[in-house]
């Protein structure tokens, strides 16, 4: 029952188990650590997409102003010119 290969064959299953628990504990804690990495992601993404949604409203507000100014002076150009015909005719 001693047998050589008998006992060596228990020391290797018993080094193996023990290196598998512990390679188990690591993996376990390596998954956590990813767990809280992707957390951390996505609330950075998030910020970032109310950054975002924020630097916008004001540069959409500002484009709607300009294409305000761009249509008043064409009107203010139209009305000028439509102005200019009648002083013409009037002299």
């Amino acid at each position: 029952m001693n047998d050589p290969a008998q006992t060596a064959l228990l020391i290797i299953v018993i080094v193996l188990t023990i290196l598998l628990v512990v390679l188990g504990v690591q993996v376990f804690f390596i998954l956590r650590e990813l767990r809280k990495t992707l957390d951390k992601a996505n609330k950075v993404l998030d910020d970032t997409g109310t950054i975002t949604e924020s630097v916008s409203k004001p540069i959409s507000s500002l484009s709607s102003v300009a294409m305000g100014l761009k249509a008043g002076a064409k009107l203010a150009r139209i009305l000028n010119a439509g102005g200019d015909k009648k002083h013409k005719k009037n002299e």
